[in-house]
């Protein structure tokens, strides 16, 4: 969707304030050009003291006094953290999950499909639009916040998941059976009323089923709250939800308890957060895949509703990061920026995550260099605002295939079930190499109708464990009609089901991938004995020569070529004559696939070669981090050039554009001409 203007902004949470300050707090906004809020997301306890009795008071005089300021407002439904009197009174809302039924106390522990949830939010739902909508400032409303199925599995989603197996095998049982597996260990299935518990199953297609179906729980809750608010909304207010993508101490990769391809598609626009490492660690990697996935949900700009301003001790940005970070997130797509949150709580779980104010409230060097970026973005906003991309890349990913391994990881045996979420690290992986060789992509989901020749050159493909065979027909067409894939190891091992495929593997790509393997190994040869790790390494051939003992770890399938050629080989004195990497022509064509877990070493050289034979290497390639370059395309058809220092070094970046001008410093540049990035700067020039 379009924005009329670049946002930028902050949660702000009047509640949660020790004394009045409203007004002063909107006249440090207005001296930093903060020209959004988004408010009401966690307060329903403020609103509803007492089931039936409504108090907005609060909302009211945040909503008119930014209205008077002309700060605009997103207003959030407030259904992520319940108000005690519901917990008490209507204890059957309170979730059931794998560590049995939860208490009171933290957010996001209520059943999201129980009746009596559904009833009291879809009134306090209808309260709080109803009573904001018709605000002129009013712009968007956030339906719910970071919304997954946190792992529900109350009577009521059993039931559910019995029919919605019913659906899918048509009332078959036999066919469930079959698909699954279930004769294994006397698990069958003979009757629909005989049906297991599902979070003690020892099988992974049905565990991997219900993992899916949880999912759809989520986007059915979102539906739900989108459907509310669009019987009030304005044709120019947006509905959004704040995704969030998997959790490591910081956003990390795709979200396992959530579809948010789904889940996009009922929304106008894409929000997200976006928390990552800072000070030395700080490398943009975190910002631009949050960025490629959120753009990629639904093809167009997205917004950041939460990122770090402050947050914790060791994520305090060094002076010049934040505003590198504020770039970063436009140079991805964004279209609006929003600090968690505007001023640091008082007490509260959250205490010690900070935001652009301390609790003082006074300035200090974070909110300077905020208003700082405000400044530039009012400045400058407009070129920044509804902008594009043509990346020839794209990474397939699918959480189906997360799923499946979670039951069949590759790190340890394959009896060790973990919540590790391993696919992630194969993703991320692939992601981060590519990345630091400065070449852009999108995220898609497997099956997505955009996979095709028209739209990419090269299809990035980590570990699709649990795929259908239509899938694999879709990335098999798009090799044959010239188009460059990159598989990793484990991909196309199973159906969609989870069960493993008859054929070598791997299986449907075996043609176009001109390889296959029976064997698989574990790369460290002193594996569950008491001996220091001692992993094998490969070494490549031909245009891969660089690539010399470089060591691989978890699982090693051993490649025998059949149409295709080796690029990789294993030092091994019996594994040495398999291949670790292949290459194939197949139709137009070329797949590539890789057999280990690499390092990144590893893939920047076999990337490089890929680029090369998918003609997609260029001189950007030949800088890498912590130099970053990325493009947008505005509305208007210009190219805005951007390039990053990610270090704590001056560095020399090149020109890689015809010609261009710096927009804030009008510094002139052409082709091939270097110039001086200090530690942690961008600079942006307009090419035309």
């Amino acid at each position: 969707m379009n924005f009329k203007k670049f946002l930028y902004g902050a949660a702000y949470y009047y509640e949660y304030l020790p004394y009045d300050r409203l007004a002063e707090d909107i006249k440090m906004m207005k001296a930093a050009n903060i020209n959004v809020v988004r408010i009401g997301e966690s307060t329903w306890s403020t609103y509803e003291p007492q089931e039936g009795v409504f108090d907005f008071s609060k909302l009211d005089k945040v909503v008119d006094a930014m209205g008077r300021a002309g700060i605009q407002v997103i207003v959030g439904t407030p259904t992520y953290a319940i108000p005690t009197w519901l917990a008490k009174k209507y204890p059957e809302v309170m979730i059931t999950n794998k560590s049995g039924k939860q208490e009171y106390g933290a957010r996001q522990i209520f059943d999201i499909t129980d009746p009596a949830f559904r009833l009291h939010a879809e009134k306090i739902i209808r309260k709080i639009i109803s009573r904001t909508v018709d605000k002129a400032n009013v712009i968007g409303f956030q339906v719910d916040n970071e919304t997954k199925h946190f792992d529900t599995s109350s009577h009521n989603v059993y039931v559910a998941f019995q029919k919605w197996l019913k659906e899918k095998f048509h009332g078959d049982l036999d066919a469930l059976n079959s698909a699954y597996g279930l004769d294994y260990w006397s698990n069958r299935i003979n009757a629909w009323e005989d049906f297991p518990p599902v979070n003690t199953t020892i099988n992974g297609s049905l565990g991997t089923a219900f993992d899916e179906f949880k999912r759809t729980l989520s986007t059915s809750y979102i539906k739900w709250q989108v459907g509310l608010v669009n019987e009030y909304r304005h044709d120019n207010q947006f509905i959004t939800n704040n995704f969030d993508l998997e959790w490591r101490g910081y956003s990390y990769g795709l979200q396992p308890d959530a579809n948010h391809f789904d889940e996009a598609k009922d929304l106008d626009v894409t929000a997200v957060d976006v928390y990552h490492p800072s000070q030395d660690n700080l490398t943009g990697i975190e910002i631009a895949f949050a960025g490629d996935f959120a753009r990629s949900t639904k093809d167009s700009n997205y917004i950041v509703m939460e990122t770090e301003a402050q947050a914790f001790k060791h994520w305090v940005p060094y002076p010049g990061q934040l505003k590198l970070q504020a770039f970063s997130h436009i140079a991805s797509g964004a279209n609006m920026i929003s600090y968690w949150h505007w001023h640091s709580t008082h007490n509260g779980y959250e205490t010690y995550w900070k935001g652009l104010l301390s609790q003082d409230f006074k300035p200090n060097p974070v909110y300077s260099e905020a208003s700082e970026i405000g400044k530039k973005l009012a400045d400058k906003g407009s070129l920044f605002t509804n902008t594009h991309k043509n990346n020839r890349v794209a990474f397939i990913v699918s959480n189906q295939a997360l799923s499946s391994i979670d039951w069949f990881p590759y790190k340890n045996t394959a009896f060790d079930r973990t919540n590790e979420h391993q696919y992630n690290d194969v993703l991320r992986s692939y992601y981060d190499a590519l990345y630091k060789l400065n070449v852009e992509a999108d995220i898609l989901e497997v099956s997505d109708e955009r996979i095709n020749n028209d739209n990419y050159d090269l299809l990035v493909v980590p570990m699709l464990y649990s795929v259908s065979d239509d899938q694999l027909a879709q990335l098999n067409e798009f090799t044959k009609q010239g188009g460059t894939v990159l598989y990793s190891f484990r991909s196309g091992f199973t159906n969609q089901n989870v069960k493993v495929r008859t054929d070598v593997q791997p299986a449907k790509i075996s043609t176009a991938v001109g390889a296959e393997y029976e064997l698989f190994v574990e790369p460290d040869r002193n594996f569950s004995v008491d001996k220091p790790e001692n992993n094998m390494t490969i070494s490549g051939q031909g245009e891969l020569v660089s690539l010399q003992d470089q060591p691989v770890k978890y699982w090693a399938e051993l490649l025998t070529p059949t149409t295709g050629k080796t690029l990789a080989t294993y030092n091994h004195p019996y594994w040495g004559k398999y291949a670790a990497i292949t290459e194939n022509v197949f139709g137009k064509g070329q797949a590539f696939y890789v057999g280990t877990y690499l390092n990144e070493k590893s893939l920047m050289i076999l990337y490089r070669h890929v680029l090369k034979q998918s003609g997609l290497w260029s001189d950007r390639q030949q800088q890498e981090f912590p130099i970053i370059n990325k493009q947008l395309i505005t509305q208007e058809g210009t190219v805005l050039d951007f390039y990053f220092n990610y270090s704590n070094e001056e560095r020399q970046a090149t020109f890689e554009s015809q010609a261009g001008t710096e927009i804030y410093e009008s510094l002139q540049c052409v082709k091939n001409e270097q110039f001086n990035l200090a530690p942690w700067t961008v600079k942006v020039f307009e090419i035309k």
